[in-house]
This record gives structure tokens, sequence and C-alpha cells, in this order.
């Protein structure tokens, strides 16, 4: 279906891909592995009209090709769902309109978008992936899942002949996930391929028939079923990744955050919660459980609708974010473009900047910003957390995905926290990263406490003291062993007021 031999790709000093081959056959769930920085993004973006290569060539049914645009890309067939949201559609139009939005600009649908018609339409392209969404709602007013099942939809409903997902399933619940696979088996029995980018072994395993791994540019190896994972990460970072060794029990820690009665919402459940000093309480649940709801009232975006809290045995009760970030409540986002990055016109939009700006009456004076103490800090941080990039002055667009997602995650550390507060602070990370900010993460918990966010029960378990189960907007209970949290999350039904500590 499919062949590229010998992708060579520069973005000035930096080579991106060297001399990259492979072929994609018609029906096949090909994945492709890579480290944040290995080049799956740009590989991506060479096949469907982004970028242009530097060398080599690409054929599709045996003709040799060259896209001078995604449209070109389209036209032979080749779609793509990118990783990052912000590629997703245009923020200010319906949904029905952004799930038209293709063919309004081929020329194909109608010249004015709204209408029965349009609506009618958009329904159908929604239906194929069974999407259930109000269709007249804005692209911005949706969640970060949401409006990736709005990419997958669109990409679904061009009829495909190659069909390239990069970490499709990142903010999915389960049951999406699986409506999704669902689809994407449909796509392969028409003899749809499929080439799927995802650090998420679970995935992999359902969709790979063969891996192809990209380590620093350049293919370092290829693995048929049956599947050797372990080889494959290893061909990935160059090592073996491990379970990171979990901690001895942190009973003794100082109550850092206390939740009395609290209720999210008036009709759902109270429960009471507890966040000790020196402790990393991972907190999981389905999408919609709760959870963003949760860190945001405690970071002060929103009032909880009932109950008490407590930040170091006093009334806790944030006026606004800023107001937390004084106190040294930190809070990093579930979508990183909402919430921690600048458009990359404004002047402090480079890493040092973005690392800086919660900070700056704290490392400025009158008003003045502190450079040098955020270019320190910076510099810093990307050695801490591995951030690839040139230095402070990089522009968070111009890295991947999962060292976007790095930068996110030093900036809360540049000062000391009392409680941390992470929300799905994985996406886009592959597996060897996440290891390592694990390991970031609890060496520098102490004396705060650290609460992490997210929906994956193995990413859960790994960076957890105590795993903490949330459904229909209430905690549920806590436990530390699989088969509890295993429990919790099949019930789904909270007790009366349970008391999690």
């Amino acid at each position: 279906m499919l062949a590229a031999e010998g992708l060579t790709k520069r973005f000035g000093s930096t080579r991106a891909l060297t001399d990259v081959s492979f072929e994609l056959q018609a029906g096949e769930g090909l994945a492709l592995m890579g480290a944040n920085g290995a080049g799956k993004s740009t590989l991506v973006k060479i096949l469907c009209g982004v970028h242009g290569a530097d060398a080599g060539s690409i054929t599709i049914g045996g003709k040799t090709v060259a896209f001078a645009s995604p449209r070109q890309a389209r036209e032979h067939g080749i779609i793509a769902v990118h990783q990052s949201i912000a590629d997703v559609g245009v923020p200010t139009l319906s949904v029905a309109d952004n799930l038209l939005l293709d063919r309004s600009c081929t020329g194909r649908g109608p010249l004015l978008v709204g209408g029965r018609r349009s609506l009618r339409a958009a329904a159908a392209i929604a239906a194929g992936i069974g999407l259930e969404l109000d269709l007249s709602r804005t692209l911005d007013a949706l969640s970060i899942a949401e409006r990736q099942l709005v990419a997958i939809a669109r990409a679904v409903a061009h009829d495909p002949a190659v069909l390239i997902l990069d970490e499709p399933t990142a903010s999915l619940s389960a049951p999406e996930s699986e409506r999704l696979f669902a689809v994407l088996d449909r796509l392969r029995d028409r003899g749809v391929a499929l080439l799927y980018i995802s650090h998420k072994t679970g995935d992999l395993r359902r969709i790979a028939d063969r891996i192809v791994v990209l380590r620093d540019g350049r293919v370092s190896g290829e693995f048929r079923r049956p599947l050797d994972l372990g080889a494959a990460i290893r061909a990935m970072v160059g090592h073996a990744v491990g379970r990171a060794a979990p901690r001895d029990p942190v009973p003794g820690g100082a109550p850092i955050l206390r939740l009395s009665q609290a209720r999210l919402v008036p009709a759902a459940a109270a429960f009471d919660l507890v966040a000790h000093a020196d402790e990393v309480v991972a907190v999981t649940g389905p999408v919609g459980a709760g959870k963003s709801t949760l860190a945001g009232a405690i970071f002060g975006l929103w009032p909880l609708a009932a109950g008490h809290m407590e930040l170091d045995g006093r009334p806790w009760r944030p006026r606004s974010a800023g107001d937390s970030v004084r106190n040294g409540v930190f809070m990093a986002g579930e979508d990183r473009w909402r919430t921690t990055f600048f458009p990359g016109t404004m002047p402090f939009a480079d890493i040092a900047g973005t690392i800086g700006f919660p900070f700056l009456d704290r490392w400025g004076r009158a008003g003045l910003v502190a450079r040098t103490a955020e270019t320190r800090a910076a510099r810093r941080l990307i050695a801490e957390f591995g951030i690839k990039a040139r230095g402070p002055e990089d522009l968070p667009a111009a890295l991947s995905g999962g060292n976007q997602q790095k930068v996110v995650l030093a900036r809360w550390h540049a000062e000391p926290a009392r409680l941390l507060l992470l929300d799905e602070p994985f996406q886009g990370v592959d597996i060897g990263a996440r290891d390592d900010i694990i390991r970031a993460i609890r060496a520098q918990s102490r004396d705060r406490a650290t609460i992490v966010f997210v929906n994956d029960l193995e990413e859960a378990l790994e960076v957890g003291d105590r795993v903490v189960v949330m459904a229909d907007r209430a905690v549920v209970g806590d436990a530390a062993d699989l088969a509890r949290i295993s429990a919790l999350l099949a019930s789904g039904a909270p007790s009366p007021h349970p008391a999690v500590s």
C-alpha cells in the first residue's frame, strides 16, 4: 500500500530523520514506536504532506509520489490524526462545521455552513465512529477527549487508504478506546492500512501486526507477531525499562490536604480525602468520573458544591489559581495548550518564559521580569527532566509532544510546592520518559503532598504510593493492591461518605 525508502530530514543543524525505510501492507496494523524526539511526528508529517523530505522517496501502489501539501496527500488516500489537539480544527466553529470542514475547504461541501442539510451530513460523519455529541457546541467548549474524537471522525470520513493515528487514545476512556478499535477493525477488514503511534502497550497488543522502532531518527528495530514488547522497548530507549520500585509507606507524614464531606456537584455522593506529606496519591477512574473537577476545586478554579477543605490544618478556600500558587498549591492541567503554553508571537512564549510565568512576583521586582532567574531555572529543569531542546529560548511548539509535556511538569518544579496536583501528566510521554518522570516526581515529593490524576490504571499503579478510585464525581474508595482497585473500578458505586486517608 505504501513504502518509504531512505527518508531523511534536517531542521537546521538537527537531523530529525536519517535513512528511514519501511513498508505498509493493505489491512495491516503497523505500530511506530520511539522515544520522545525520535522522529515519529516528523515522519508522519512527511507522509501526509506537511513537510517535504530532504532525501528519499515515498511510493503508493508502486508509484513514486511527492506531496507539496496535506491536500495532495489526502488525494492519494493518506489521512492523519495528529497528536497536537491544536491541529484538530477551528475552535470557534461548531462540532458540525468542524466535521464538514474538509468538504468546505475542497469545494465538495456547501458554500454556506449550517442548516438541516449540514447537520444531517455532520451527524452521518459522527455516527461513523459512534460519536454522540451536541453538534451545535463549539469545538473550544469540548473536553480534550471529545475534541480528539471529532478529529478521528473527520479522518475516518475521508475513506482513507492509509490512516495514520498519532497517540489517538491518550485522552480517551477505556470504552471510548474500545469503540475506536472496533472502527479500526472494520477499516482493516476493508483493506485500509493503519500506521499507529502509541506509548500504551495495551494499544500495541490490540492493534499491531508489526512494530517498527525509531531511535534518534533511525530505524533501530522491527518486530513481528508474536510481539516482543520488551525487546521493542529496549530498541526504543537503549535499555530495559522496569516498573519504578515501590517506596515504603509513609503513614507518619503530616496531613497536608484534607477534604471533609466534599461534594463536587449537589447530586453527587459526599466523600472525605486526605493527602499526606511525602506521599504520592494516584487518583484514577474513567473519563467523566470527576478527576479534573476535583483537581480544579482544590486549585481554586471553581468551588466545591458542598464540604470543607483544609491545607496544613487551616481552612482552604482559594479565591483563584493565583491565590493557590502564592500559597504553594500548584497544578499542571490536562490540556497543555489551554493551561500552560502561550502563542508563539508572545515575547515570553519560550521555555524559560513558560516556566517562569507563575513566579514573576518572586523572580522579578517592581513588575520587571528577572530574565536571568528564568533562564537559570529553565536550564536546570531541562537537564533534570531530560527535555530535548537546544536551550531555554526554544519555543514549546518546536518540541515533540512528549517534550512539551516535560516542560509542563518542569514548570511546577521550579519552586517548592506544598501540594502538587498533576492532571494526566503522562499524555504523549514515552515509556522510558514516563519512568524518568515518575522518579523525578518521587525524588522531589518530600515535604509536600502530590496528587496525580490519571485515567490509566497502569500509570496509577506505577506512580502512586496509594491509589484512590473515583466514579460518578465522587471518591468510592482507595487501595494498594490490584484486586481491590479493580473491584472498585468495576463497581463504581460510592459508599456513604467514604473516608479516604
